[in-house]
């Protein structure tokens, strides 16, 4: 199986480090603890807790087997910061669009850390995709449910 690239900043890498760690190192031995305790009530059948506790734990295994092989495949964004880096918009960049008379600031990062709520749009959505490449003046248009929205990129760090 060919594995796809995840791109992340530096800053996503190690919040992906830092939850696996978190993960591995106290949620989990707490969640064995748990089950530990509820398996020496007796009746497994009928006991809550040790149910509870096995799907906790089931669902933490998971995550650390998903962020595993994230980070197996992360690749992270080269931040370029120089001229050249600042002309076209690409992964890792910060761009301001205005659209309808309103500036609005966006981060292009890969898909696992897109966060619409903080302005960070995956490099795969269809803004994403639109912007790439892209430099001060141009104008994207992108499908919406409302319609076609058109940005203009006003300036790229």
């Amino acid at each position: 199986m060919d594995a796809k690239k995840i791109f992340l900043t530096q800053e996503g890498l190690d919040e992906l480090k830092k939850e696996l760690e978190d993960l591995q190192s106290t949620k989990r031995p707490k969640v064995l603890e748990r089950l530990a305790e509820a398996r020496a009530m007796g009746d497994l059948s009928e006991n809550s807790e040790y149910t509870a506790a096995r799907e906790e734990l089931a669902l933490i295994d998971g995550r650390i087997e998903e962020l595993q092989e994230i980070l197996k495949g992360a690749e992270v964004i080269k931040e370029d910061h120089s001229a050249k880096g600042k002309k076209a918009v690409r992964l890792g960049s910060k761009v301001k669009v205005q659209v309808k008379g309103k500036h609005d600031m966006f981060s292009l990062v890969g898909e696992w850390e897109a966060d619409p709520k903080e302005k960070k749009i995956s490099h795969e959505s269809p803004l994403g995709k639109a912007l790439i490449g892209k430099g001060v003046g141009d104008n994207v248009e992108v499908e919406a449910p409302a319609g076609k929205i058109v940005y203009t990129v006003v300036e790229i760090d």
